[in-house]
């Protein structure tokens, strides 16, 4: 994310699981930009509505990946493909065999759920990282 925009290590705040807090904190005392970058299977939770990304107090909702994944022209095959994918992980490398730009809703949902919660006043962009770093889907905020 510091490449991205090339920002000096103080710019950046690790939040870790805890999304929801965070986006409130900043709902009162905003900031006038936000970048949110993460794993495909933590942005996909926040997509999905959840506030607290850990593993043990959240799951992927599969099924939520399965529309998303239809809005963005997902065939049958591929819809039941992702529905039982088992790691959000399977069905992302499924989604981009397939050409279906999952990455990219997940995080425009993932973006649109930020807002709600952080404010109108915040611009939001959300970076979906895959565990090399490098960016596999993007919600430009500005």
């Amino acid at each position: 994310m510091r490449r991205v925009h090339g920002l000096p290590a103080i710019a950046v705040l690790d939040m870790g699981d805890f999304v929801g807090g965070t986006l409130k904190y900043l709902r009162r005392r905003p900031v006038p930009r936000l970048t949110l970058a993460g794993g495909f299977a933590k942005l996909g939770k926040l997509a999905a509505g959840a506030m607290d990304l850990h593993s043990g107090r959240s799951q992927v909702d599969f099924a939520f990946l399965v529309d998303l994944a239809r809005g963005c022209g997902a065939e049958e095959a591929l819809a039941t493909a992702l529905a039982g994918a088992g790691t959000a992980l399977r069905a992302l490398e499924l989604a981009t065999a397939a050409g279906v730009p999952l990455a990219d809703a997940v995080a425009r949902r993932a973006r649109e759920v930020a807002r709600a919660v952080a404010g109108e006043a915040i611009a939001v962009e959300v970076l979906v990282v895959d565990r090399a770093g490098g960016i596999v889907g993007r919600a430009p905020g500005w």
